[in-house]
């Protein structure tokens, strides 16, 4: 099973359609919620790659990106071989 993690906000639509995806697909994901966390927001967009957008998405460690990223690699068949 992958480790995924999902660096999100409360209000944050793109947010909730990642998560949507990755329930539809039984995944098992930790949310990290960086709505009023600056230390956690300054982690994630150094681990994103200086992207500050949420949600940003890891899987087994790699950035997959964000919600759009994920949905495209979801339509080109790429992320169930990544979710193991």
């Amino acid at each position: 099973m992958a480790l995924i993690e999902i660096y999100t906000t409360t209000t944050c639509p793109y947010c909730v359609r990642a998560k949507k995806l990755l329930d539809q697909k039984d995944c098992v994901y930790t949310e990290i919620d960086v709505s009023f966390d600056a230390e956690l927001r300054k982690s994630m967009t150094e681990k994103a790659g200086g992207r500050t957008s949420v949600p940003q998405i890891f899987i087994n460690g790699a950035h997959i990106g964000g919600c759009d990223d994920l949905y495209a690699l979801n339509k080109a068949g790429n992320l169930d071989p990544l979710l193991g």
